[in-house]
Order: structure tokens, then sequence, then C-alpha cells
């Protein structure tokens, strides 16, 4: 009983004559062409014109912002560290425990001023606050000068201490008057738009 099964339908396949009826092609393909007709090209012109006007869109967006930003000066603090190890002793080499603070506030110094966002409108505020971080940054090394004349002692420890934390504070102090400064033309904005 065990015949295969492909010479089975194969013979089959002979057997029966297919014929498809006239004009069947003819209609599949208008059926085919109705459904999906050809595709026209786009036109080429329109295309040109509008990537000729995206690119003078997007230079005159360059040139107008690089013109903004090119009136506001850069403020710079110290050029050199914050903590001048050149010669002598520093707060971090007295103790472990002084280099972990000192590093601490050192770092969060160079966190903050990092996060300023500096702009044409505030920049005057910018330079005042720098000003006096310059200031205290200056006794910084003073302090520093005098801990390794004298030698260590509490009175300048403590007041090298104070004075990563003024700085510190100050530049707290500073992006907190940026924010207000910030939200109050936010609110000014939307009352004018109201």
């Amino acid at each position: 009983m065990a015949q295969d099964l492909r010479k089975l339908f194969e013979g089959e396949h002979k057997k029966e004559d297919f014929v498809m009826n006239e004009g069947h092609e003819k209609r599949f393909m208008d059926l085919l062409e109705k459904e999906f007709p050809a595709k026209r090209k786009p036109s080429f012109l329109i295309l040109r014109i509008a990537a000729a006007l995206l690119v003078l869109v997007g230079v005159g967006t360059f040139l107008y912002m690089n013109g903004k930003e090119g009136d506001i000066k850069t403020t710079i603090v110290d050029k050199g560290p914050i903590v001048e190890t050149k010669t002598g002793i520093s707060l971090g080499d007295l103790s472990p425990d002084l280099k972990k603070v000192e590093n601490y506030y050192v770092a969060n110094i160079n966190l903050e001023l990092s996060k300023l966002n500096i702009s044409g409108d505030n920049k005057e505020l910018v330079d005042s606050y720098m000003e006096r971080l310059s200031e205290l940054n200056l006794e910084y090394k003073t302090l520093n000068t005098e801990l390794n004349q004298i030698g260590p002692n509490d009175q300048t420890i403590s007041a090298l201490i104070k004075n990563l934390q003024f700085r510190l504070q100050l530049l707290q102090k500073l992006k907190k008057k940026l924010n207000e400064v910030q939200s109050s033309k936010n609110e000014q904005y939307e009352t004018n738009a109201i």
C-alpha cells in the first residue's frame, strides 16, 4: 500500500489540463494597475527650491546665534589651580581628614562653576560675584602662604576651611540669584503673553 505521493500528484497534474479563460491575464493586469497606479516622479524643481531655502535658513540661524554669543565676554576667575601646591604644604597635606574636606569643597566649587549659565542678561551679576570669588581665592593663597611660613595652627586651618565654605556658599547664592532672575523673566514673559 505504500505509494509515493509525489508520483501520485505528478500523475494527477498531467491528467488535468488547466486552461485560463480568454482575457483573464489582461483583466488581472487592469485590476493590478487600478489598485497600484504607476508612481509619478516628484518635481525636482520644488525639491531644489526647498533645499536652497533650508540651507539659507540654516546659515542665517548660525550667523544670528554666533553674533549673539559674540557680544558676551568670558569671565575667568583664576587661570591657575584653586589650591597652589608649588612650594610647601597645603591644607590637604596636614591630615587625611583635612584632605577629604579640601577635596570636597574644591570639587563642589568646580561643579558649581561648571553649572553656571551665563548670558548677556546676567553678565553683570555674574561678574560681581566672580570678583568676590577672585578675592576669596587670593585670600586662600595668602592663608596657604601663611600656613607654610608660620606652620600649621588652628586659626589658619579654620580660616582655610571657612574660605572654602564661603566660596561654595557664594557660588550657591549666585546660582539661586540667577534662578530668581530667570523665573522673574519667565513670569514677565507669561504676563506679557497673556
